[in-house]
């Protein structure tokens, strides 16, 4: 049934959507419900779900494989393989785990002070490793800091949360911000550079972390909390890989002045890793590489292309015509509530490639900045607070033993809190 379920909600929108929209604008609404039922239900691999549209959009007369497979190959893609690359190596040496005991080690030792610890390293774990990857590190050094059911839940859901908002944090960060890149260039649009993007989204992170951590503290029992605190020493393959970790962090703030491609730099170090005596990495190691989020990249941008090209993107848009009376920061506030609440049942990834070309048509339409809008979607894509299904940090946290009712009491606050802190920023500060 679950293989059978999403080919009939598919062939169901198909058919409604042809009495409003043309043949090929009816087969597109039918092949994105095939693709995000799929996606969604896990009835078949992610990857494999992902490379429907090589076969699909050609047959249906919606793209020629040529513009389809182009998708598959965006730069984006090779940032993200380069950005994996260096996460592999952080790994394969341990240096993540120092990383992590370091920065909790700069906190306090009390509940309050973990709370902050935990949201902290997570995010800024996040924000150059895979959120799913930075969850399942910290998920157990954080159910073994208590035995308390409280504060337990508080720890792991600071580090669900704080995945998610360090995601926001750089480019590389999450799927979505890399899709708005791979979108931005693809409708000839000057992409923010590393650095840049970091300017933007470091301020904001900064206050929903701060906020998580405060109101994740309120009535928990104050005490102090025994931790291991050692002498960090980095053997010789760590402070190697840190010392070039951090040129290339110098090299991606010069290149905001210099505009190299930071697919270019990120996967120059990426195959860095590879080469004897200076990286850390064999062939065998790519195997952790997840190739079908490269995949789901190339549905993603597939989905967007199909969208400009049978004018989908215009009719919807048309639909929603009524928003661009809306004054531009109530606009914001409309577009930053409807992902927000979106991404909480279904992929983040493929709710931005379905959204952005929409909202750059409906940008097209009102008087509002369009690469504000654009940034306030893909932000937005990133706040999955409520449900265990919403994104795999959630999912790890629930897995913990955390009980759905807590993760969206706290959800829906922090929901609100960062569609009106993100639509603040963006109109103030953006």
């Amino acid at each position: 049934m679950k293989l059978l379920l999403p080919i009939i909600l598919a062939f169901l929108g198909f058919i409604g959507a042809s009495y409003f929209i043309d043949l090929n604008q009816s087969f597109l609404i039918g092949m994105i419900i095939l693709l995000v039922a799929y996606w969604s239900n896990e009835a078949l691999p992610l990857g494999v779900v992902s490379l429907f549209p090589i076969i699909a959009f050609p047959l249906l007369g919606i793209l020629d494989i040529k513009s389809v497979t182009a998708n598959y190959s965006n730069p984006i893609i090779f940032l993200f393989l380069g950005g994996f690359m260096l996460a592999i190596a952080v790994e394969k040496t341990n240096l993540h785990q120092i990383i992590a005991d370091k920065l909790i080690s700069f906190f306090p030792n009390t509940s309050r002070g973990i709370i902050f610890a935990l949201a902290i390293t997570s995010a800024v774990l996040s924000s150059i490793l895979s959120n799913t990857t930075t969850a399942l590190l910290l998920m157990p050094i954080a159910m073994f800091l208590s035995s308390d059911v409280k504060l337990k839940t508080r720890f792991a859901l600071s580090i669900a949360y704080g995945a998610s908002i360090g995601g926001i944090i750089t480019p590389i960060g999450t799927p979505p911000n890399l899709i708005l890149l791979g979108f931005l260039e693809e409708n000839n649009i000057q992409a923010l550079t590393f650095v840049q993007w970091m300017i933007k989204t470091i301020p904001l992170a900064i206050l929903m972390l701060i906020i998580v951590g405060y109101i994740l503290s309120l009535g928990v029992k104050e005490f102090k909390i025994e931790l291991n605190k050692k002498e960090f020493k980095l053997d010789k393959n760590q402070n190697r890989l840190k010392n070039i970790l951090i040129i290339l962090m110098i090299l991606l703030f010069l290149n905001s002045f210099f505009k190299i491609p930071d697919a270019i730099i990120l996967l120059s170090f990426g195959l860095l890793m590879f080469v004897p005596k200076i990286g850390f990495l064999e062939w065998d190691d790519t195997k952790k590489i997840p190739y079908e989020i490269t995949f789901l990249f190339g549905a993603g941008f597939s989905i967007a292309k199909a969208f400009s090209v049978t004018h989908l993107d215009n009719v919807v848009s048309d639909m929603l015509l009524s928003f661009t009376n809306l004054a531009p920061f109530i606009l914001l506030f409309v577009v930053a509530m409807i992902i927000t609440f979106t991404t909480e049942i279904t992929s983040n990834t493929a709710l931005i490639s379905i959204a952005l070309p929409i909202i750059y048509a409906l940008g097209e339409k009102s008087d509002i900045n369009m690469e504000l809008l654009l940034m306030v979607a893909t932000i937005s894509a990133s706040y999955a607070f409520m449900l265990p299904i919403a994104t795999p940090p959630n999912a790890i946290a629930f897995s913990a033993g955390i009980k759905i009712k807590e993760m969206a009491k706290y959800g829906i606050i922090f929901n609100f809190i960062a569609i009106s802190i993100t639509s603040i920023i963006a109109y103030f500060y953006w």
